[in-house]
């Protein structure tokens, strides 16, 4: 065993080395999710009365118990625990997948693992120290949440960091299996990802059904579980239990499975292309690529918008009565004193949820973008740009499938919001194809950045990222305007409702995306390709 594991120490630090810029990113975006809800919750329900009024219309709504789930309790902590939970849950998994398949599938296909295997590495030194890296991540993560909520009860401070934790390390594992099974990073990645979304949707599912989350669907999902440990809520510390027989279980297949192939080798063998015909150009082959994922986030934005827009009346019925939490739906919609009426209210909902949707819709293009790294740093550009495919036509088939993808989401979300709310599905399109400007502005910076400096082009996910957490966090923390005008979605009409559509930013932003892209394929043609 000793042997097996020889070199781990290595391995371990030259990830936590690699991921030195993207690891404490997401450690941030993860325990800020959390760390910026007690101060906002406090301001808008800062007496008992309004909490107990929070909870009984929480009872009471399905649409909003499937988006955050139940409320066990009306302490601040408790409200941080319901508000945060499921989503720091949802953000530590994806984190924690990302960093698996990094430094296990990525480095086959690399062909760096076969390298460093030739030297005094045991067999399974590098998926132990893929899972110690996610193992670091998540640490910190629970430790920043205890850290921060222990003011609040240390009992629940330590439960809720350690529910979070513990969810991260669950998918960490979950990711450890599907790097083994699959033949690339792009498909491990899509495994383990839609279990996280099959996670969130049976979650969902069930806790819209009952009030108090004892459905079945809900505790057949490590979310759901996170719900039950009841942060701030007489902690059921027992539920612990079942995150680490579940993930203990897990990490023995992932460790079998890898004792049974070689490496670079999967156990879900590779189906061969057409022998001819639909591949004919680079546009074609970009599209067979990625249509796989694109296929995924059409559908996640189009049930994302049904939930959002059946969500509506309720959020609105919820936020109406409540000035300070009508005040930060203002911001995020833009509406200001425009939406004294419900009816406005409710369009200024509709815009603040557009914009949260752009805001996702921002992750999809750089990381449909970036996949030019990928077949760049993996040696399959090298092979095709080395036959009649001139760089420019390479990049341009990814680059059209991200752009063009991007607004195909946009416009699958606009048509579910507008037929959830049963209202005005046109403009709900509107809202969310408004989105689009600001959208290409952070894929064509994704472009640029792979262009003139492919060992930074991952800075493109931080660029996006920061975009979100100022999009999601910013008005409840009620930032000042300069700093939420770092993102280009601040300076988008906000549609529906606005009075009169501005098209000035519209514009500008399109110009700049253009700019932007134009320079990054410059760059990108004029440069080597990437060793």
């Amino acid at each position: 065993m000793r042997n097996q594991l020889a070199g781990t120490g290595a391995l371990l630090r030259l990830a936590l080395r690699r991921d030195r810029v993207m690891m404490p990113v997401w450690i941030l975006v993860v325990a800020m999710l959390v760390l910026s809800l007690p101060a906002s919750l406090e301001s808008v329900y800062g007496t008992a009365a309004e909490r107990a009024r929070l909870v009984a219309t929480m009872t009471t709504n399905g649409s909003l118990r499937a988006l955050y789930g139940p409320v066990f309790g009306d302490s601040i902590g408790a409200l941080t625990a319901w508000r945060g939970g499921v989503f720091a849950g949802l953000l530590a998994g994806v984190m924690s997948l990302v960093i698996v398949v990094r430094h296990t599938r990525e480095e086959e296909e690399s062909g760096r693992q076969e390298l460093l295997s030739a030297a005094m590495v045991g067999r399974r030194a590098p998926l132990t120290a893929a899972l110690l890296a996610a193992l670091t991540a998540n640490a910190l993560v629970a430790l920043l949440v205890t850290a921060a909520l222990a003011g609040r009860g240390a009992g629940g401070a330590l439960a809720l960091g350690l529910g979070i934790g513990a969810t991260g390390m669950l998918f960490a594992s979950l990711a450890a299996i599907a790097a083994q099974l699959t033949e690339s990073a792009r498909l491990a990645k899509g495994l383990a990802g839609a279990f996280v979304g099959a996670a969130f949707v049976l979650r969902a599912a069930g806790d819209a059904g009952t009030a108090d989350g004892g459905s079945a669907l809900t505790w057949a999902s490590p979310l759901g579980w996170l719900e039950h440990v009841r942060a701030f809520a007489a902690e059921r510390w027992w539920v612990l239990a079942l995150f680490a027989a579940a993930s203990a279980a897990q990490l023995a297949a992932a460790y079998a499975l890898a004792a049974r192939r070689d490496v670079g080798m999967s156990f879900l063998p590779a189906r061969p292309g057409p022998a001819q015909g639909r591949l004919g150009t680079a546009g074609a082959l970009a599209w067979r690529l990625q249509r796989g994922g694109l296929l995924g986030w059409s559908l996640g934005f189009l049930a994302a918008g049904l939930v959002f827009g059946g969500m509506t009346d309720g959020a609105t019925e919820l936020v109406g009565g409540n000035d300070k939490t009508r005040e930060i739906i203002e911001r995020m919609g833009g509406q200001g004193g425009q939406s004294a009426a419900q009816g406005a209210l409710a369009d200024t909902f509709l815009a603040a949820m557009a914009g949260m949707l752009g805001m996702v819709a921002a992750l999809y293009i750089v990381s449909s973008v970036l996949r030019l790294s990928g077949e760049e740093s993996g040696q399959r550009a090298e092979p095709l740009l080395a036959g009649a495919v001139g760089r420019l036509r390479w990049a341009g088939g990814h680059l059209a499938v991200a752009f063009g993808g991007s607004a195909l989401i946009l416009l699958l979300a606009g048509l579910g919001l507008g037929i959830g709310h049963g209202q005005d599905v046109a403009g709900a399109v509107g809202a969310t194809l408004g989105q689009l400007p600001a959208v290409w502005v952070i894929g064509a910076l994704a472009a640029l950045l792979h262009g003139a400096a492919p060992r930074f082009a991952g800075a493109a996910w931080a660029v996006a990222g920061t975009a979100l957490a100022l999009g999601w966090v910013g008005p409840a923390l009620n930032l000042p305007q300069a700093v939420l005008n770092l993102s280009p979605f601040a300076h988008l009409p906000k549609l529906p409702g606005a009075q009169a559509l501005e098209w000035a930013p519209l514009v500008a932003l399109t110009a700049l995306a253009a700019a932007l892209l134009a320079a990054g394929l410059t760059a990108l043609r004029r440069r080597d390709l990437a060793a």
